[in-house]
């Protein structure tokens, strides 16, 4: 039941993002709209709590990651799961799986569908039965091939005034672009010569959010995601969605504030949900995005994958270290969501401020000699900046200056997730990661599109063969990670809040402490950057505690000795 203080809070919410542009009455009518569909929705669903703690992990795949010919892709997945990925995963983030133009499904038709080849609601339902469904919500963009827009260009419903277009005398001079395509395409619409605004591709319409139908809209399109089983929602390129002449056109008051809205709503409907936000961004940036614990509940920790592969190819901790002692420790209910490789690639905006120009540089180099593509970003000058790497994590780690023929590429790669899946937040896995899967440079050369290097989808007889060889790589690779996502689903200390210390072992070492919320537990955490075998100076309270992912520890000279890039739990229990 929402009191009159609830009705306050989504007010203001409201009056800070349209009490300059709109009338009074025009926002009273959307503030009855919402209370609405916040009343309707609890009438029809009873109370449901979600249960977040050390067993919290996430796959991440496309509806067709695994296919066959015979069977819709979801449903085959669903099968796939509870065969191979149960026991370590609780939590599926669907990319998106609408009918879509263009993008690997970004570039949404229709939010309301299922990909006809992928199945139908039907299909995710089954699934969140048993598991946690995280989906993209699109926010920023539209297709411009959908409903949306042919009835924008017709001033028909639904669609009518959804599209951003500005005219001449609005600045863009000082906008920050993640791409390096031309922004704005001119258009006669209504005999008035206009401009629409096109931030990631020309299929990829921004929306206009300054008209409040087109939010309405999408907190419509949030309750019938929850109706069909999903409770976690991506909020995808959500930092650009508001524009204002003469601004950046990222991270503005109005974008904020439209996050605090939905995560109020969130907050007053019956079933718990889960906003988490995708912003590539610097790091400051980034964490901005929790607000006052009243934006998202999760941010991606987008700065970890470059700052970890990193450190792995130079076999030096100083950014890795200096970054996680400066991150702040997340509040409880708040989460990072830990990642080392996504369906786009590595992103290069979370270094600004952390790498300096020649620590870049080296990194960019050392990545392409690995095989990885580079997508750029326009800036202010008209030149060019890397926005992204795109290369898999294991063509990533494969090889380094100090390793160039690859000898330990398998102790790298493990133990660079046994970070990720260690450190304080959520780990989340991408399906090709778990399987070890290199570039796929075929794709690439028919397709041109550098984020397909890493979109490999997999058949699913193919697949599961792999996996039931155990000398096959995929099965290596499996069996590695899906042990550390075991041994984690046990340990009080690996819950997404339990705090996290840094221990300082030396240049060649990355140590960091989770201590339990009950204070029960701690583990030592402590991997061997380096190629060659490091002594450690360890307390030796820790001499005698439990290693939980491999053999009892060795002392030698009062050191613990870590061989090349071994990873060691400590534990105290």
């Amino acid at each position: 039941m929402l009191t009159q203080k609830d009705n306050k809070k989504i007010r203001s919410k409201l009056d800070n993002i349209y009490k300059i542009s709109l009338s009074k009455k025009d926002i009273d009518k959307f503030e009855d709209e919402i209370i609405q569909i916040i009343k309707n929705f609890n009438k029809k669903n009873p109370k449901r709590k979600k249960n977040i703690s050390e067993k919290t992990s996430l796959i991440i795949c496309y509806g067709d990651s695994i296919y066959s010919n015979k069977k819709n892709s979801i449903s085959l997945f669903r099968i796939f799961f509870k065969k191979k990925l149960k026991n370590y995963f609780n939590t599926i983030h669907f990319l998106p799986f609408y009918p879509s133009s263009s993008d690997s499904g970004f570039s949404v038709k229709d939010h309301y569908k299922i990909e006809n080849k992928l199945g139908n609601w039907s299909d995710i339902k089954k699934i969140s039965k048993s598991n946690d469904i995280m989906a993209d919500m699109v926010i920023n963009h539209s297709s411009a091939r959908g409903l949306w827009f042919r009835n924008f260009l017709k001033n028909k419903k639904p669609g009518k005034n959804y599209f951003l277009t500005i005219d001449s005398k609005f600045d863009t001079s000082k906008v920050i672009r993640p791409r390096d395509h031309k922004l704005l395409k001119k258009i006669n619409i209504f005999n008035k010569k206009e401009y629409l605004w096109r931030t990631f591709s020309a299929d990829q319409l921004d929306l206009n959010f300054k008209n409040p139908s087109v939010l309405l809209r999408f907190i419509k399109i949030m309750i019938n995601l929850i109706n069909h089983g999903v409770t976690v929602f991506r909020l995808d390129a959500i930092a650009y969605l508001w524009k204002e002449s003469g601004t950046k056109c990222i991270n503005l008051k109005q974008t904020h504030e439209i996050i605090k809205l939905l995560r109020t709503i969130c907050n007053y409907l019956n079933v718990e949900t889960i906003i988490i936000t995708e912003t590539n961004l610097p790091e400051k940036e980034n964490l901005s995005y929790f607000g006052e614990n009243d934006e998202a509940n999760w941010i991606y920790n987008f700065s970890l994958p470059p700052l970890l592969i990193h450190a792995f190819l130079f076999e030096n901790s100083r950014y890795l270290n200096q970054w996680s002692k400066k991150l702040p420790i997340t509040k409880n209910g708040n989460s990072y969501l830990n990642f080392i490789s996504s369906h786009d690639g590595i992103g290069i905006r979370p270094t600004e401020g952390i790498f300096n120009k020649r620590i870049l540089v080296n990194f960019l180099k050392r990545l392409k000699k690995n095989g990885s593509k580079f997508s750029y970003r326009k800036v202010k000058n008209k030149s060019k900046k890397v926005y992204e790497a795109n290369i898999t994590v294991f063509d990533a780690l494969k090889k380094s200056d100090y390793d160039s023929k690859g000898k330990f590429f398998l102790e790298r790669y493990v133990s660079a997730h046994s970070i990720m899946i260690s450190f304080e937040g959520i780990p989340a896995l991408y399906l090709n990661s778990l399987f070890g899967k290199s570039n796929d440079e075929a794709k690439y050369i028919i397709t041109g599109n550098n984020r397909d290097i890493n979109r490999y989808k997999w058949n699913y007889k193919n697949i599961s063969k792999k996996l039931d060889d155990k000398n096959s790589k995929q099965s290596i690779f499996y069996k590695k990670i899906s042990n550390l996502l075991s041994v984690r689903r046990k340990q009080k200390a690996f819950h997404p809040n339990a705090s996290r210390h840094n221990i300082n072992l030396g240049s060649k070492i990355f140590s960091f402490k989770r201590i339990s919320i009950n204070k029960e537990q701690t583990i030592i955490c402590i991997t061997n950057l380096s190629s060659k075998t490091q002594g450690a100076h360890i307390n030796k309270i820790y001499h005698n505690w439990n290693n939980l992912i491999g053999s009892k520890i060795e002392i030698k000279n009062k050191l613990l000795i870590l061989k090349p890039f071994e990873t060691i739990w400590l534990s105290n229990r």
